[in-house]
C-alpha cells in the first residue's frame, strides 16, 4: 500500500506539472496553496520551473555574439527557503568580450483573502558588486516574500565570449520542470561532457536546424526536457557537494572557417592544455627573475645552502610582503611585479612569485595548476578546468607543496580549498605531470584528561590537547583570531554543563610547530547517582554523543579530507569510599581491511583506572557503496564510548 502511494503521488505531481501554465505571469491559485513538495517534502522551496535558452545571433561589428536568457518560478515553502528570493548574477567584466545583464523582470507571488496579490521588482531590490577584477555580480531579491509566497524572474545575458559557461541541471531543491536549449553556430566546435560523478544524468537530446540569418548556416542544437529532477543534498562528511552536481561542461575545440574547415584548434590533451597556460604572459611570463625583490631575496636566503630551507625562507618573505586579496586564478592579476611593489595580489600572483624567487636560486621549483574543491574535477583536458596554482619543490625524490596565500599554511600543509585529488606540475611549455595533493601524512589531535570525582558527584582536572600537522592548521584558523572569551565558549560549546578556566595555547601562530592547548574544568552533570551506586562514562565530554551518519542511503562518498588520528588518554582517580563493581570491556574494530581502526583499552591500575581510545582514518574517502558498513561500524564506536564505568560504595 506505501508503495501504491508513492506511485500515485509521483504520478499526481507529473500531471500536475504538464497542467500547469509556465508563461511568464501565469503563476496559479493550485501553486500559491501547495504547503509542501509533493515527492520532497523536506525541502523548503523547489523550482517549479527553469527555463534556460542560450544562442547565438551574428553582428557585423562583433561577430557571433552569446545571449543565455533565464525564466524561473520558485515556490517557497518557509523561512528556510528565503534565500531563494535573492539571485546572484555573474558577469565577466575584463577588458575584452563583457557581459551584461539585460531585461531584468521579477514579481512576488502571494495568495490573500483567496486573490492572488504580486509585487513587482523594484530598482531598490537590485545591487551590483565587484567580485574581482574580472567578474562582477549583478544581484536582485524578490520583495514581499513569506511562508507560501512563488517568485518567478527572468533575465538575459549578452556576453562577447564564446565559450560557455556550465550548464547546471540539479540545485539544493528540486526541480519540477527543466527546458534548456543550446543552440550553437556550426563554426564553433564544443566538448560536451556530463559530470559523471553525479547521481542524477539527464537525458541529453541532440539536432541540427538550418537558418539563413543573415547568411546560410547550421545551428547544433541540445535540448534537456526533464521532470522532477531531485534536490542535490548535502550529506555528512560529504566533502565539497559540487563534485557531485549534476552539470554539463562545453569546451570550446575548435574554430572553423566559412569552408567549415577547421582554422584554430584548441586544446585537446592535458599537455596541450598546460603548454597554452604556460604560454601564457600573465604565467609562464611570471617566472622569470625581477630585479624588484633581488636585493631582498638575497639577504634572506645568505648563507642557506638546502634547498627545503630556501623554500621556507622564500615562502615566509613572501607572506610577510604580499597579501592574498581573495581571488582565485591560474593566470597572474596584478603581475608579479606590481604585486611585490603593492603588496597584494590573487594567488597566481603570490604563488608564481614564490616560483621565480626560487628558481632564480637554482632550486628545482615549479607551478602546479589545480582545480579548487568548490570548482569541482576537471574530466577532460580543458584550460577553464583549472582555476588555481601553487608551487611544488623537488630535491632529489621528495616534493614540498606551497601555497604562500594564508599566514598559518607551510610546507605540504595546504589550505583546504586545494585539497582536491591531483594537480598539473608544469615544468616548462612541453613538459608537464600529474602530481597527488592529497595529504599522505597522518595529523593527530592527542588528548590528556585527568579526572577528579568530588563530594558532591562533580567532576574536575585538566586536559592537555596536543594538535599537529593539518588538524594543528584548522585549529588556528578556527581559534587564533578570536578573543579568549569566545575561544572559551567555543570549547565549552556542546560538552554539556561545564565551566573551563586557565585557558592557554601555544605556538598559535607558529604554524612550523604542533598546538598546544591546556585547560582546566568543572563538569556538573557527568555523573549519575543511583542508590549506592555511580556511573558515568569514562571519556565523559571528549566522546561522541551520536552517529553523524543518519541516513539509510548514501549517494556520495564519505570525505574526511585527510588522513589522521585522534587519541584519548584518561586518568581517573577513584572516589574516597568507592570500589570498581564493572568496567567497559576492552575492545578494537576494524573497517574495510583497516583502513579505519578503532581501539578501547581500559584497566584499574590501584586506585586509578586508565582509559585510552583511539581513531585512526588512513584512506579519508569511504565510497557509497561501503557506507552502510561504515555508518555500522561508526554506531558502534559510539555506542562503545557511551560505555559507562559504574563504581559502588564499598
Amino acid at each position: 500500500m506505501k508503495n501504491l502511494l508513492i506511485i500515485f503521488t509521483i504520478v499526481l505531481s507529473a500531471n500536475f506539472s504538464n497542467a500547469q501554465n509556465f508563461k511568464f505571469g501565469k503563476v496559479s491559485k493550485d501553486e500559491l496553496q501547495e504547503k509542501f513538495h509533493p515527492i520532497d517534502s523536506a525541502s523548503s522551496a523547489a523550482i517549479l520551473y527553469r527555463n534556460e535558452t542560450i544562442s547565438f545571433y551574428y553582428t557585423k561589428n562583433q561577430g557571433f555574439v552569446q545571449q543565455r536568457e533565464v525564466h524561473e518560478r520558485i515556490k517557497i515553502y518557509n523561512k528556510d527557503g528565503f534565500d531563494w528570493a535573492t539571485k546572484k548574477v555573474y558577469l565577466y567584466n575584463g577588458t575584452q568580450q563583457k557581459e551584461s545583464l539585460s531585461g531584468l523582470k521579477g514579481f512576488s507571488y502571494n495568495l490573500v483573502g483567496g486573490k492572488i496579490e504580486e509585487d513587482k521588482l523594484k530598482k531598490d531590490g537590485q545591487f551590483e558588486e565587484d567580485n574581482s577584477e574580472f567578474t562582477k555580480i549583478s544581484s536582485f531579491t524578490l520583495p514581499n516574500v513569506k511562508e507560501g509566497t512563488v517568485i518567478e524572474y527572468k533575465y538575459k545575458v549578452t556576453s562577447e565570449r564564446i565559450s560557455i559557461d556550465d550548464i547546471i541541471f540539479q540545485f539544493s531543491i528540486p526541480i519540477n520542470k527543466l527546458d534548456i536549449r543550446i543552440a550553437t553556430p556550426e563554426y564553433y566546435v564544443y566538448n560536451k561532457q556530463y559530470n559523471l560523478q553525479a547521481s542524477y544524468l539527464p537525458k541529453l537530446v541532440v539536432s541540427s536546424e538550418n537558418t539563413t540569418i543573415p547568411f546560410e548556416y547550421k545551428i547544433n542544437v541540445l535540448t534537456v526536457n526533464e521532470e522532477n529532477v531531485p534536490a542535490l543534498v548535502d550529506e555528512a562528511y560529504s566533502g565539497n557537494i559540487n563534485n557531485y552536481r549534476s552539470k554539463m561542461a562545453m569546451e570550446l575545440t575548435a574554430y572553423l572557417n566559412n569552408l567549415k574547415i577547421i582554422e584554430k584548434s584548441f586544446s585537446a590533451t592535458w599537455e596541450q592544455v598546460s603548454k597554452t597556460i604556460y604560454d601564457s604572459d600573465n604565467f609562464g611570463g611570471q617566472l622569470r627573475s625581477f630585479s624588484i625583490y633581488k636585493d631582498e631575496l638575497e639577504a634572506a636566503l645568505t648563507g642557506v645552502e638546502d634547498d627545503f630551507e630556501k623554500a621556507f625562507i622564500v615562502e615566509s618573505l613572501v607572506k610577510s610582503k604580499v597579501k592574498w586579496n581573495g581571488n582565485y586564478g591560474k593566470y597572474a592579476q596584478n603581475g608579479v611585479r606590481s604585486a611585490y611593489k603593492d603588496g597584494e595580489g590573487n594567488d597566481a600572483d603570490i604563488n608564481l612569485m614564490v616560483v621565480s624567487m626560487l628558481r632564480s636560486k637554482g632550486v628545482n621549483a615549479n607551478p602546479v595548476i589545480l582545480s579548487t574543491r568548490n570548482n569541482g574535477i576537471p574530466l577532460f583536458p580543458s584550460r577553464e578546468g583549472f582555476n588555481y596554482v601553487i608551487c611544488s619543490v623537488q630535491k632529489n625524490d621528495e616534493y614540498l607543496l606551497i601555497d604562500a596565500t594564508e599566514q598559518y599554511s607551510t610546507n605540504n600543509i595546504l589550505p583546504q580549498r586545494v585539497l582536491n585529488w591531483q594537480g598539473r606540475l608544469i615544468e616548462d611549455k612541453d613538459a608537464s605531470r600529474w602530481i597527488n595533493l592529497q595529504p599522505n601524512k597522518s595529523s593527530t589531535e592527542s588528548s590528556m584528561l585527568n579526572v577528579t570525582i568530588n563530594e558532591d558527584l562533580s567532576v574536575t582536572g585538566k586536559v592537555t590537547k596536543r594538535l599537529t600537522n593539518y588538524l594543528a592548521y584548522f585549529y588556528r584558523n578556527k581559534y587564533t583570531k578570536m578573543i579568549q572569551e569566545d575561544r572559551v565558549k567555543s570549547l565549552e560549546k556542546d560538552k554539556g554543563d561545564i565551566e573551563i578556566s586557565g585557558l592557554s595555547i601555544e605556538n598559535d601562530k607558529d604554524a612550523t610547530q604542533p598546538i598546544m592547548v591546556n585547560y582546566e574544568y568543572e563538569l556538573l552533570d557527568g555523573i549519575d547517582e543511583i542508590g549506592d551506586k555511580i556511573y558515568f562514562s569514562p571519556l565523559l565530554f571528549l566522546a561522541t554523543k551520536e552517529n553523524p551518519f543518519k541516513l539509510e542511503e548514501r549517494q556520495y562518498p564519505i570525505d574526511f579530507v585527510i588522513p589522521y588520528s585522534e587519541k584519548s588518554f584518561v586518568n581517573i582517580q577513584l572516589p574516597e569510599g568507592y570500589v570498581v563493581e564493572s568496567l567497559p570491556q576492552s575492545t578494537g574494530l576494524e573497517f574495510l581491511d583497516a583502513n579505519v581502526k578503532f581501539t578501547y583499552f581500559v584497566k584499574q591500575n590501584g586506585n586509578f583506572l586508565q582509559l585510552k581510545a583511539q581513531l585512526d582514518i588512513f584512506n579519508p574517502l569511504i565510497l557509497p557503496e561501503n557506507y552502510k558498513d561504515f555508518k555500522n561500524f561508526f554506531s558502534k564506536i559510539v555506542e562503545k564510548q557511551a560505555e559507562q564505568i559504574v563504581l559502588t560504595k564499598a
